[in-house]
């Protein structure tokens, strides 16, 4: 069963299996609704050349009216939609249409057999179409994640809570890792784990949702060596879960304990928004303070809950798409929280569409005040000796790739200790797993477990 769950839904077996699926399905259709006409070669005709073309028309108008409301009128995402996603979305409308046609008129609906054939192969047309939209954005990597089961060992918040005393890594002289005064005991477990845990907005009043917790394994081991911290932020639309479910969260950070005696660094998967498709821009405004629960809030609750590293380099911040946008945001606004960044594929700007929009709906009209919390701005009128990031993107990510070649170069014109990376992919999950895969040994160097 577990090897099953485990199947890719990414790989190249998987879009060929797609592939057959949309195959497969229009040609059902195609048989059911030429077939199921009352009788005579006059009806099917007009089944080919008028109800499929006319079903074709519908669904490319039906996507670009819905496109036009999404990115032109409501905006509730900040970010383009890929015209791939839209092809995809006018096959699957195409094949609902259809399948309509079939059902509604003709002898299909009068035959039980015919009924769920076409309900069987319009299926198959949108799990393929699903499917490939899926592969774009690697939401969902297995088949275990797709039907919502966890790959990962979860553990209650009470179960992690409190102090070891005997905990080892406190004061270490200047050059010493976490890794070089620590010994795992045999009885440490062979996984981390998550747990949930909400943290309370209590001086910013934002009302975030519950906060993903990654402990690695050695966490759970007495004498518990005291780790560094990544706070990590998903994109927007989106959810802490996601970097556990879609981002394989457990997965890296175990591979990466793994090498290194069951050492890995506290992960925090922190909610800078607090509704999925809510923009705070990473700011305090009349929309939350949503900076604020990240510099204040969220570092006081994890050294008051967690037994974890305290010294001025344990903590880091990092984050994907707008949640890279926040991270690279939160570290240059305070750097003596966060010294450390990873900022993967992020906006060129924080944005909830268009500059005009986003300086009168946030700043109250006042540019200063966007440029105040800019990115490029900051970088661009200030200096910021000790700091260090990471940026990521992906080879055929148009919209943000550039961004992240700009601002790491005034990254670096700013004093940071930055470097770039593009990897193989588009703005997905497949990139930002990889991207943090990669990144998690110079974070870990640089918050000091490892050497």
């Amino acid at each position: 069963m577990q090897q099953l769950l485990g199947v890719s839904l990414l790989d190249t077996p998987a879009s060929a299996t797609l592939w057959v699926l949309v195959v497969v399905g229009f040609a059902g259709l195609a048989v059911a609704g030429s077939t199921g006409v009352r009788s005579g070669t006059r009806d099917r005709r007009r089944w080919w050349r008028r109800t499929l073309p006319s079903c074709a028309i519908a669904a490319a108008l039906a996507t670009a009216t819905g496109g036009f409301l999404v990115e032109g009128v409501f905006k509730p995402i900040p970010d383009a939609i890929p015209r791939t996603v839209y092809v995809w979305i006018a096959v699957a409308l195409l094949a609902v249409m259809l399948a309509v046609s079939c059902l509604v008129g003709g002898r299909t609906r009068r035959r039980p057999w015919r009924v769920a054939g076409v309900l069987l192969t319009t299926v198959a047309v949108l799990l393929g179409a699903g499917g490939h939209v899926n592969r774009m954005y690697a939401e969902f990597p297995t088949l275990g994640t797709l039907i919502g089961i966890p790959d990962h060992r979860t553990v209650p918040l009470a179960d992690v809570l409190g102090s070891d005393p005997t905990a080892v890594g406190d004061d270490l002289p200047p050059g010493t890792a976490v890794e070089d005064v620590w010994t795992p005991p045999e009885n440490m477990p062979t996984s981390g784990a998550i747990t949930e845990a909400p943290i309370p907005g209590t001086t910013s009043g934002f009302a975030a949702r519950p906060a993903q917790i990654y402990l690695p394994p050695a966490y759970f081991a007495q004498p518990r060596p005291l780790l560094p911290v990544l706070v990590l932020l998903a994109g927007q639309p989106g959810t802490p879960e996601d970097w556990v479910v879609s981002g394989r969260l457990p997965v890296i950070a175990d591979a990466f304990a793994s090498q290194h005696a069951g050492l890995a660094p506290v992960v925090v998967v922190a909610d800078p928004l607090g509704e999925s498709l809510s923009n705070t821009l990473c700011v305090d405004s009349p929309r939350g303070d949503s900076r604020t629960y990240l510099t204040v809030d969220v570092p006081r609750w994890i050294h008051e809950n967690l037994q974890v590293a305290s010294g001025p380099m344990s903590m880091a911040i990092g984050g994907l798409s707008f949640g890279g946008t926040c991270a690279l945001q939160t570290a240059l606004s305070d750097p003596d929280v966060f010294p450390t960044f990873l900022d993967m594929s992020g906006q060129p700007e924080p944005t909830i569409g268009t500059r005009a929009d986003t300086v009168e709906q946030f700043f109250g009209g006042d540019e200063a005040a966007f440029r105040r919390n800019n990115p490029a701005d900051l970088m661009a009128t200030r200096r910021f000796p000790g700091m260090a990031g990471a940026f990521v993107y992906g080879s055929t990510d148009t919209e943000y790739g550039p961004a992240a070649r700009e601002l790491y170069s005034a990254a670096v014109a700013a004093g940071i200790d930055a470097h770039l990376t593009e990897l193989p992919g588009g703005h997905s999950y497949a990139v930002w797993s990889a991207g943090l895969e990669r990144e998690l040994p110079w974070l870990a160097r640089r918050t000091g477990l490892i050497r």
